[in-house]
Formats: C-alpha cells, sequence, structure tokens
C-alpha cells in the first residue's frame, strides 16, 4: 500500500530543496524516493499557495473542469434522449 504524508511534510521537503539542499539528499534523509520528491516539486511550484490537495478540496481550476465535463455529460444525456423521443413520435405520426 502506498505510503501517505502530511501536507507539512511534503511542504517541509519541498522548502529544503529550494533552500539548496540537493534533492537525493532531501530525498534520502527523509526516507522518501527522489522521484516522489520532484513530484512534490513541481506541484509546489505549479500552485505555491495550494500545492497538495485531495480530491475533495480541489483547485479552483480543476473544481470548473470536473464541473464543466459532468455539465457536458448531462446534456450528451439529455441529447439522446430527446433524439430518440423525436424519432419515437415521428414513427407514430405516420
Amino acid at each position: 500500500m502506498a505510503q501517505t504524508y502530511s501536507i507539512e511534510f511534503k511542504e517541509e521537503a519541498c522548502k529544503r530543496v529550494q533552500s539548496g539542499m540537493p534533492v537525493a539528499q532531501v530525498a534520502r534523509e527523509l526516507g522518501i524516493n527522489v522521484n516522489t520528491l520532484y513530484t512534490w516539486m513541481s506541484r509546489f511550484k505549479e500552485h505555491p499557495a495550494q500545492p497538495f490537495v485531495s480530491s475533495g478540496n480541489l483547485h479552483q481550476e480543476d473544481a470548473e473542469l470536473r464541473a464543466l465535463k459532468k455539465r457536458i455529460k448531462d446534456l450528451e444525456e439529455e441529447n439522446e434522449f430527446l433524439k430518440k423521443a423525436s424519432a419515437f413520435f415521428a414513427k407514430n405520426l405516420k
């Protein structure tokens, strides 16, 4: 099972790297994989205010994207239903 780390732990690791320590050294000292630390660093640089969010607490852009995809899916389902209904009624009119 994957190890989970607190937000504070991740932020501290990123701050150590930003202060000039080599990534490999920080990873070794904290007992984490170097690639994991590089992933955390990229998230930290991309969203400095909220770098580590969970699925229940998304970045605003991600939440908007999720809502828009849901809206598109709902509209496509409504469109399919209306196509079937119009075909049914057109068939019954003849």
